[in-house]
């Protein structure tokens, strides 16, 4: 009498940037998948991808199509890795055949936050003295920053979040900006001087969530991936990022959002900025959530009809001048 002896499990490989940031988000998914799935084997692997490479250029001049995630993608086409575990603010909205963004997972505090240097920390955004130099890597931080604060300098910067702060406390900077929920992932909330106001800075399409990204066609991975999902960032996720692609915007484009769900009610609001700051447009559409992508795109056809094409055409003219 012979038994069918059953294989194990296949051992599932989840791809991550190197940064401090990237491993932190991505061993949190890993554990939370190990929880959901204790007799599952989940690995991490790391790439470096371009973004990581190229740090004394501006982001807005080296173009951002893929920027943090085409290695990733190269290597789960290549099945070297069976998903990707992204910052969902450095997911491009066009993704590569085969590929599909599987879950959203639940979204930490999307806005953004004003660090500054010890001299400063009497001071809040709007109470810097004239000429303070303010470092950002963000045309959409700057393109708002200038709008609502022409008194002040800005000045790009980049590198991680460590190198960031280095640099700030190194006095090379009064202020710099980052995001809420990467130094809330890192344990330096005590950095956080000041939260930015909604009226000051609308955040990034998807800032504060977690996108993984796989394979379209392993049923598997998308299955196992449902234990982290969570519906209402997806749901908020989806309009944003229909918003950003029928404007045919990137991460480095002066384009910002907020989104806020009542039940079943989705209000959306978004604007697009001139990168000196003279001109912005900014609107809001309010729907069912049902209809959470087709909100992203009204939005966008209505800023397009109020000066958004122009601005945005502009912009790109100018970041191929380089």
């Amino acid at each position: 009498m012979s038994f069918a002896v059953s294989s194990p499990p296949r051992t599932i490989r989840i791809g991550s940037r190197k940064s401090q940031l990237a491993l932190v988000q991505t061993y949190w998914v890993q554990e939370q998948l190990q929880k959901s799935y204790p007799e599952r084997t989940f690995e991490v692997h790391t790439m470096s991808t371009q973004g990581d490479k190229i740090l004394d250029v501006a982001l807005a001049k080296i173009g951002d199509k893929g920027l943090f995630t085409k290695e990733l993608e190269v290597g789960m086409l290549s099945h070297e890795i069976d998903f990707a575990v992204h910052s969902l603010k450095d997911l491009p909205t066009q993704l590569p055949e085969g590929l599909v963004l599987g879950v959203v997972t639940e979204r930490e505090n999307p806005a953004d936050a004003l660090v500054v240097h010890q001299k400063h920390r009497e001071h809040q955004i709007d109470t810097l003295p004239e000429g303070a130099v303010v470092g950002t890597s963000s045309l959409r931080r700057l393109a708002q920053l200038r709008h609502h604060f022409p008194h002040l300098a800005f000045k790009d910067i980049r590198g991680n979040l460590n190198t960031r702060l280095s640099k700030l406390d190194a006095g090379e900077y009064d202020a710099i900006i980052l995001a809420v929920a990467g130094l809330q992932r890192l344990g330096m909330s005590d950095r956080i001087h000041q939260v930015l106001p909604d009226e000051v800075s609308l955040h990034a399409v998807g800032q504060g969530a977690l996108g993984i990204e796989c394979r379209a066609d392993d049923t598997e991975v998308l299955s196992l991936l449902k234990a982290i999902e969570h519906t209402p960032t997806r749901d908020r996720a989806l309009a944003e990022r229909a918003f950003l692609r029928e404007l045919q915007g990137g991460c480095q484009v002066p384009i910002g959002v907020n989104t806020q769900l009542d039940k079943e009610t989705l209000t959306l609001t978004g604007i697009v900025a001139s990168v000196d700051g003279q001109r912005l447009v900014k609107d809001t559409v309010t729907g069912t959530v049902a209809n959470a992508e087709q909100l992203g795109i009204e939005l966008a056809q209505r800023l397009r009809t109020q000066g958004a094409t122009e601005i945005l055409a502009e912009i790109f003219k100018a970041v191929q001048r380089g």
